[in-house]
């Protein structure tokens, strides 16, 4: 894989908020397969090297509204979130990045209330844009929905898309192993967190 320039490139963290990979989970068998992979801390380690090389970061939370305007019930996912005893509100602790993954001053917060991926109707794609972003790295969950649909968003934006394999978990844990050899790896470059950390690394 060609190395993408710092200048152009942003990390996009995906729905890694306390609600959904936190201890506080909504969807505890998935914050387990994030935290016990190291996945979530793969992707903190990404955000603070990504940030010494310049790289854009940006994270993307879902929470929806508590009366839940504007919020999809077109689907089994969207009418199910909806009952969960931890529900992604609008300004709570729920919808905060979650541990050990921080927030600096400069990174980007996009929030949204409804669909499946965080490029279809936000502000994504247009802040990227005025970035002079053309490389996107996808981190987050999960690889079973949201990560697929960012990837493929993505992709069909113009951008090129790099995912590394082990900062995105989904369930089963068989699951991610499958999403990417069989669908990301069609329209995505898939590298790994070391090699990512390694290219991002101080030059001596």
């Amino acid at each position: 894989m060609p190395e993408p320039d710092p200048a152009t490139t942003a990390l996009l963290t995906v729905e890694c908020q306390n609600g959904v990979v936190g201890e506080a989970s909504a969807l505890p068998e998935l914050a387990k397969e994030a935290r016990d992979s190291g996945m979530l801390d793969r992707v903190a380690a990404l955000v603070d090297a990504a940030r010494g090389a310049g790289v854009q970061v940006v994270h993307a939370v879902a929470e929806r509204r508590p009366d839940g305007l504007g919020a999809n019930t077109n689907a089994r996912l969207f009418r199910a979130a909806g009952k969960l005893p931890v529900r992604q509100l609008t300004g709570s602790d729920a919808v905060r990045v979650a541990p050990p993954v921080t927030v600096a001053e400069r990174d980007l917060v996009v929030r949204r209330l409804h669909g499946l991926s965080p490029m279809a109707g936000t502000d994504l794609d247009a802040l990227l844009r005025n970035l002079g972003v053309r490389t996107l790295v996808v981190t987050g969950v999960s690889s079973n929905i949201a990560i697929p649909n960012t990837v493929f968003d993505a992709v069909n934006l113009g951008y090129e898309v790099v995912v590394p394999a082990d900062a995105i978990a989904g369930v089963p844990a068989s699951c991610t192993a499958e999403v990417i050899r069989n669908s990301l790896a069609l329209v995505a470059a898939i590298t790994t967190a070391e090699a990512l950390l390694a290219q991002w690394a101080p030059r001596r």
